[in-house]
């Protein structure tokens, strides 16, 4: 895909990670630092300028790209450059919103994909500290439930169940999903009726908020 990112401070990685899966990225900046820091250390594609402006996003061919993602660091700012790329006809626009009283401006503007760093540092922090075996977790559904990894340790009660096994278990919550498998030696399994947890599987679920905590304790214990 043809991606354009605007904002090298979170957007950096984004572009580098981006680059790397083979899509072709520009990334936009007004801090000439920035940029040359992009194109002479990682050859990125880099233009500076205020992408705020109209010029500089057709500098940047934005009307070809498949996708824009506003990354700034002022809602204000990002709200504008999601406008411009609608504008020039972009079909899918991402936005990081900083401040969640933007969320009706930007679903009034049609801008329905909205990266929150708020619900994901407060899924991944405060979920962290109710549950020190949970190592990531991002609040899906406005907060309504959670996806997180637990790696699976010798002493579980699980170890040597299958999937399907846990599943018909009265004790499972209800709202539980399995979502992916890791095998301590990095390989990923999609999750079948027939797949066995084994010591050291690191297990994606997906609960309600308020069935974490019997996901956990089943999981672990």
């Amino acid at each position: 895909m043809k991606i354009v990112i605007v904002g090298g401070g979170r957007g950096m990685e984004v572009a580098i990670h981006l680059t790397k899966a083979g899509h072709a990225v520009t990334l936009l900046d007004s801090d000439p630092r920035v940029t040359r820091r992009a194109s002479e250390v990682y050859g990125l594609v880099a233009i500076t300028g205020d992408a705020t402006a109209a010029a500089l996003l057709e500098e940047a061919e934005v009307s070809q790209s498949d996708v824009v993602v506003a990354m700034l660091r002022r809602d204000a700012d990002n709200l504008a450059v999601a406008l411009l790329a609608r504008a020039a006809g972009v079909a899918r626009v991402m936005v990081r919103m900083r401040d969640n009283a933007y969320r009706p401006v930007y679903s009034a503007a049609g801008i329905d994909r909205m990266l929150s760093e708020t619900d994901l540092i407060i899924g991944s922090i405060a979920t962290a500290i109710e549950h020190d075996s949970i190592r990531h977790a991002m609040l899906l559904g406005n907060g309504s439930s959670v996806a997180f990894e637990l790696t699976i340790p010798p002493t579980s009660p699980v170890v040597g169940k299958t999937v399907g096994e846990l599943a018909s278990n009265p004790d499972f919550p209800s709202s539980c999903v399995f979502a992916g498998l890791y095998q301590s030696d990095g390989t990923v399994h999609s999750p079948r009726g027939s797949s066995v947890i084994r010591k050291g599987t690191t297990v994606l679920l997906v609960a309600r908020t308020n069935e974490v905590s019997r996901t956990v304790d089943l999981f672990m214990g």
